[in-house]
């Protein structure tokens, strides 16, 4: 379900810029409905920004050893005992 939920954020964030982009090099500023399309577009290019920096860190730290140079460092430190 991760990757499918990883894909979907990021359809839809494709989607998002499409609007915004619309907006500012296209004429979706001249129709009142992709104009208030494109606002809540620009809303959620940034909801879905920081939703998938969220689901990105939930699975980099998933297995409760840190991020991946706390775990190399880990294994330097128990090789070489430093």
């Amino acid at each position: 379900m991760g990757l499918a939920f990883i894909i979907i954020i990021r359809i839809l964030f494709v989607a998002c810029m499409v609007f915004v982009i619309g907006y500012i090099f296209g004429g979706f500023s001249k129709k009142p409905v992709l104009t208030s399309l494109s606002k809540v577009a620009a809303i959620l290019v940034i909801v879905l920004f920081i939703a998938a920096n969220m689901v990105f860190m939930r699975s980099a730290f998933r297995d409760g050893r840190g991020c991946f140079r706390d775990r190399e460092h880990r294994e330097q430190i128990e090789r070489f005992g430093r």
